[in-house]
């Protein structure tokens, strides 16, 4: 293949700018053994941590291409799960960065995930509505519990029981029992949707926020701990409260009113509401690690703090309430009047959970997080909406809680979208201006290096000598900034309206505005003398004005500084000699206006983007349209050629940066990465780099690369990348038992989980095809009579010269954990009875037992009935069951063997040192199997 035409890939170098996205919540994690200090936010498809004393990023945990949803750290602090808008989760090590697990069984994005106490497991939502149980040590799906109708908004594990509790945007709770994977309570006591919901006071009681201002109050009472085994009434505990609001939903989807204790494990009660200051939904409801201390926000910027109280301060407010009650009823003469004041002393939930105080951000709340310190301070940090990170202290236990900020993290980011960005000369510094900042960044470091205040921006460019800028701003003002001092160093009133556009003059003399009021303006650099200081100062002066019918939207100079380009509002594109202002050609053709333009370095192209979604090139000499190419999804925001080059970048509100050739009107690449409208870009004097910036809050970095970038080649990722997506959108297949549509799988079908299957596959018949060649080779050295040399296939070479059995091993370890499920269930069944022998060869050795009892029961759940049917497989079912049974016995009686040995040197330990070792688990552990047997002796009493 001849290369007619060699052009150099740019890729991916940095994102910056970006504090903290809008779509995941904040979340505490802890480094080095330190809590409260760091902070995890995430950052488009990255999560950040940050260090709050700092105010310094000290990592990055890499992402694909989603964007990040929901953030939750393990229990102990090691591990950080990630949840992405394709409904991935991703499981990264805070020591070392890097996320080797990952887990695929959403269709759309995560918005809930929570740990068990101990961390083992995992329960993720998603909008789907589905809820998914992850086994997190042996990386992969639990069970898939469905029931919601609508995204699942938050799920909780209870630490006493093995339950897990769910609410979803449906306005129902559910109440799930893990041990049979089924819902047996749903809470239909709330007219809108649950956003939110916390267990409090050890578990008896349930705090639920919906779209209201009130929080909802559930007591929570467990049967088997209520009801006495020698008097077996089955409703005696239920109460016969009016403000019940739960059903019991059997499979017949009718709700039962005549319920048996072996259908109930627990009542729920309302027993009333707090209400919130705010008037707005739920976003946010939360307790800290103790849970002692509840906060809820809206849409607002107030967070409310409240404090449950303890039973021991419960009985002391209540003992001072009676106190006070005698003391009132002894003024009365009346006796009765005593007894009846005593009888009339009652405690308020409002009493048991009391409002501490109210925390007001800088702006409206994204998301936030709680940690209790030992020394009783609380700890607030907040992911704000305008791209900021602030952290607050509070004192619950004060008289007067005040909270008082304690760090804030801006530098790192504009508050609004940045609308216009600038090279310096010398491609070392980068311009960024939003709606209240400008902000000077070192690219090579990507670290702000200068912050000022200014105006609206909507336009800037570096002056000659990088040593002041200009903006262009809303409100039609011209800024003039000097970089050294960070100084305001002039305000000119330019323009009546917006000031769409500035185009500095190639020869460095001066620069062109046009604005909203139908006006291009001429400007001259000049130096004056500043009225603080004997020195002369830069500034600018107007020279000529053009009056036009229409609002300007672009100007652009030609590079010899003979023609000027001028976009208006009726959609064309106006040419006019720069000396004269005379009329030289209009360029029309397009159907909507003309947002960008630029002229290439010859002055021979002229490219013009537009809110139409195209994108022309025209001839600078007669005015003639080359081409016109249908560019983006949506319009075209930006436009600039490369230096030197006929080459040309655009960008969409359709996300995506494309690069074209203006000679052969082609497109080169496409730079995928923001998640939402790309403003604006700059390409460096250089060439070599581009920055571009995003509603998404982010600044990215391309650099340009020295990797040659072939078009055939580029088209055919780019249909590989189309079928690898359409893959994840075809039809799972249906297992028996299922209907279609229906997956209880954990599991998704992905590129990784195909590509998995075929290995699985191509290993088999590797296995055949060798297995027949040995003994087509055993039989010609038998009629040979002596041993002929047999080839060995390079690929069993390549894995140091091992059976054809052992690679087929070696190819289910090297499938991971999460997909292994997936990728045997779109096996056809024809290489089954083969892996049947198998997987009966492998567990006679002994050696990964549990992975191959894995394979072996999935396929015998998934393929019961043909394997069931056809009388060959039964003497390897046979045999498959002896060996089954004898070698997990062994391995059942080596845990076993291995566990007594920790117990007794644990012992050890304990009786040496005085110490206790595990006191938690191993209480945790006891109390549920204690607590399993009371329930086991309860259903036989009742049976």
């Amino acid at each position: 293949m001849g290369l007619t035409k060699q052009y150099l890939r740019y890729v991916a170098s940095a994102v910056f700018g970006l504090i903290g996205s809008q779509k995941g919540n904040i979340v505490f994690v802890t480094l080095r053994g330190e809590k409260g200090r760091y902070v995890a936010v995430p950052a488009c498809e990255h999560v950040f941590i940050w260090d709050l004393r700092k105010g310094e990023k000290i990592l990055i945990l890499q992402g694909l291409k989603q964007e990040v949803t929901c953030l939750c750290p393990s229990p102990d602090g090691l591990h950080l799960a990630v949840g992405y808008e394709d409904g991935s989760i991703r499981i990264f090590s805070l020591l070392s960065g890097e996320g080797n697990v990952t887990f695929n069984g959403h269709k759309a994005a995560i918005t809930s995930l929570k740990y068990d106490q101990l961390g083992g497991r995992l329960a993720s939502g998603s909008k789907d509505t589905d809820t998914i149980v992850w086994d997190v040590i042996n990386e992969s799906g639990l069970y898939r519990l469905k029931g919601h109708k609508d995204a699942v908004t938050q799920a909780l594990f209870l630490r006493e029981k093995n339950l897990l509790l769910t609410s979803g945007k449906d306005t129902m709770v559910k109440w799930w029992d893990l041990d049979t994977q089924h819902c047996f309570k749903t809470m239909v006591g709330h007219r809108t949707e649950v956003w939110g919901l916390v267990l409090v006071s050890e578990e008896k009681r349930l705090i639920t926020g919906s779209s209201d201002s009130e929080l909802r109050a559930w007591d929570i009472t467990y049967l088997q701990e209520v009801e006495d085994l020698e008097e077996p009434e089955p409703k005696k505990s239920k109460g016969s409260s009016p403000e019940i609001q739960d059903t019991h939903e059997p499979e017949d989807g009718i709700p039962e009113t005549d319920e048996t204790p072996e259908d109930r494990i627990l009542t729920c009660r309302k027993v009333g509401s707090i209400m919130r200051e705010g008037r707005d939904r739920v976003v946010n409801l939360a307790v800290d690690r103790t849970g002692r201390i509840l906060a809820c926000h809206g849409t607002d910027s107030v967070l409310e703090v409240f404090c449950v109280l303890s039973k021991a301060e419960v009985q002391k407010k209540m003992d001072k309430k009676m106190k006070k009650a005698r003391k009132k009823a002894k003024l009365n003469s009346s006796k009765g009047e005593e007894e009846d004041l005593e009888v009339d002393v009652k405690m308020t939930l409002q009493d048991e959970i009391q409002r501490v105080a109210n925390i007001k951000t800088s702006a409206k709340i994204k998301s936030f997080d709680l940690i209790h310190s030992p020394q009783g301070e609380l700890k607030a940090v907040f992911l704000l909406q305008n791209n900021l990170v602030e952290s607050y202290s509070l004192h619950p236990s004060a008289p007067a809680p005040q909270p008082v900020r304690t760090s804030r993290i801006t530098i790192g980011g504009h508050r609004s979208d940045v609308r216009t960005l600038s090279f310096s000369s010398d491609n070392i510094a980068i311009l960024s201006a939003a709606a209240d900042s400008v902000k000077i960044w070192n690219r090579a470091t990507l670290q702000c290096i200068r912050t000022m205040t200014c105006e609206y921006a909507l336009c800037s460019f570096f002056v000659p000598g990088d040593r002041q800028v200009v903006i262009g701003t809303k409100t039609g003002k011209l800024q003039l900034y000097d970089l050294a001092s960070g100084n305001l160093l002039e305000t000119i009133n330019a323009h009546d309206g917006a000031l769409w556009s500035l185009s500095l003059s190639p020869d460095q003399r001066g620069f062109v505005t046009g604005g909203a009021d139908k006006s291009v303006k001429f400007w001259d650099f000049e130096l004056v003398k500043d009225e603080n200081s004997t020195q002369k100062r830069l500034s600018v002066k107007q020279t000529r004005t053009l009056q036009l019918d229409e609002d300007v939207l672009c100007v652009r100079y030609s590079p010899n500084q003979k023609l000027l380009a001028v976009s208006l509002l009726d959609c064309t594109v106006k040419i006019f000699y720069v000396d004269t202002l005379k009329f030289f050609l209009s360029l029309y053709g397009h159907k909507l206006p003309v947002i960008c333009m630029d002229i290439s370095y010859d002055g021979t192209l002229i490219a013009t983007g537009s809110a139409d979604r195209n994108v022309k090139i025209w001839g600078l000499d007669f005015g003639d349209c080359h081409k016109s190419l249908f560019a983006h999804d949506d319009s075209v925001m930006y436009l600039q050629f490369v230096p030197k080059s006929h080459l040309f970048f655009t960008t969409g509100k359709d996300h995506k940066i494309k690069q074209w050739d203006a000679d052969k009107f082609e497109h080169i690449q496409t730079l995928e990465g923001h998640h939402q409208e790309i403003w604006c870009l700059a390409v460096s004097p250089s060439g070599d780099y581009v920055v571009s910036s995003s509603h998404d809050k982010s600044l990215r970095l391309w650099e340009r690369t020295r990797e040659p970038l072939i078009l055939e080649e580029e088209r055919e990722m780019q249909r590989e990348a189309e079928y690898e997506e359409s893959v994840a959108k075809e039809d799972q297949p249906v297992v028996p038992g299922e209907t279609q549509g229906d997956n209880y799988f954990t599991g998704k079908k992905t590129i990784e989980t195909v590509k998995a299957a075929e290995r699985i596959m191509e290993a088999v018949e590797l296995y055949r095809e060798e297995t027949a060649k040995r003994k087509e080779h055993k039989a010609i050295c038998k009629a040979a009579g002596k041993e002929v040399p047999l080839p060995i296939n390079p690929i069993l070479m390549a894995y140091g010269n091992i059976s054809p059995s052992a690679y087929v091993l070696e190819i289910f370890k090297g499938i991971k954990s999460s997909e292994l499920e997936e990728s045997l269930l779109v096996l056809p069944f024809s290489y089954v009875p083969d892996l049947l022998k198998l997987l009966n060869e492998f567990i006679q050795l002994g050696s990964d037992i549990e992975l191959l009892c894995r394979c072996l029961f999935f396929l015998l759940r998934i393929h019961f009935g043909q394997i069931t049917s056809n009388q060959m497989l039964v003497p390897v079912i046979e045999k498959l069951k002896e060996t089954t049974i004898s070698k997990v016995s062994q391995v059942r009686d080596v845990i076993g063997f291995n566990r007594a040995g920790l117990e007794y040197l644990k012992r050890e330990c304990e009786a040496k040192s005085e110490v206790m070792f595990f006191a938690d688990a191993t209480s945790h552990f006891e109390e549920k199997k204690r607590k399993r047997k009371k329930r086991e002796k309860l259903i036989l009493t009742y049976t």
